[in-house]
């Protein structure tokens, strides 16, 4: 009898563990769809509800249930966020998380938790998004993943196939780790001096920088293009942000730069490096974006 209340979580302290367990990845396969951390945690909440009020004594797999509560839910909010999302101000860019901790982020492969690579994510439809991320970053079968999205497996693996060659299009082969931490230690040295020699010098000749600021006065709202044009606006972060203290951290599982003053994140400058320099610079600034982040940090450290 204990055996079998066990599999099939009964109880609800039983149910409540299982979700426990399984909270780190329902969070992942939502953040990734969504790339908003307080998106996902509404998503994983209202799955926390729907788990409490299920009929459990019918579920054999509290993981391939609980993934594939999260993901309709997750395509029902993307869905939703696109109308929001055009009337950004500005560039919108993801909202980062700190993988220091849990550098997966409850998957098993890392990738698709990259800033540049959420960013090109958000141009698929949901469901093409939410079946790349179940494949390349959790590793579902197709059968599962088309369960899930109500799909059929071979039309699953075309719309995986039709996301990696979207991808696959759009970005640049990475770099080995230790030369992306050099070039972002050297771009913090010429960004905290405010050298545009030096800025240019680690950047190449096509970057693009994009700001999220939703509107903040005196964020540019367009990319800006060059190394030339690049490094004079990234220069002017020295006048932008006085008194601020420049700490190097990690954010969706690269070094990335934080910006604090007096104890507050003003800014997190993600990089991404190509064979002639760093060629992406992608500046969150708006308030609520960082504020999600040092959410994720307290929530992966446990501080208060």
């Amino acid at each position: 009898m204990d055996e079998h209340r066990e599999l099939t979580y009964d109880s609800l302290d039983e149910a409540a563990d299982a979700f426990q367990r399984l909270r780190p990845r329902l969070f992942g396969i939502a953040y990734r769809v969504l790339g908003s951390v307080s998106e996902a945690e509404d998503v994983v909440q209202d799955v926390w509800v729907r788990w409490q009020g299920a009929d459990r004594g019918a579920v054999l797999d509290a993981g391939a249930f609980l993934a594939k509560i999260t993901t309709r839910l997750a395509i029902n909010v993307a869905q939703s966020a696109r109308v929001r999302r055009e009337a950004y101000v500005g560039p919108w860019l993801p909202e980062p998380v700190d993988t220091s901790v849990d550098p997966q982020l409850g998957a098993e492969r890392g990738e698709a938790v990259e800033l540049a690579v959420l960013l090109v994510l958000q141009k698929l439809n949901p469901v093409e998004r939410a079946a790349y991320v179940l494949r390349e970053a959790f590793d579902y079968a197709y059968d599962d993943i088309a369960g899930m999205l109500r799909l059929s497996p071979a039309n699953t693996r075309q719309v995986v196939s039709r996301a990696r060659k979207h991808l696959a299009a759009e970005r640049r082969e990475p770099v080995e780790a230790a030369q992306h931490r050099r070039l972002l230690e050297a771009f913090v040295a010429a960004a905290r001096d405010g050298d545009v020699a030096a800025l240019e010098d680690v950047l190449s000749a096509d970057v693009v920088s994009y700001a999220d600021g939703n509107g903040m006065r005196g964020v540019a709202r367009l990319e800006v293009v060059g190394a030339g044009r690049v490094a004079r606006v990234t220069s002017f972060a020295k006048k932008f942000f006085p008194g601020t203290e420049y700490v190097l951290v990690e954010a969706n599982g690269l070094p990335s730069l934080l910006l604090v003053r007096d104890g507050t994140a003003v800014a997190l400058v993600s990089v991404t490096v190509g064979p002639d320099g760093i060629d992406g610079l992608y500046w969150v600034l708006a308030p609520d974006k960082l504020r999600a982040y040092e959410r994720s940090v307290r929530a992966r450290t446990g501080r208060s």
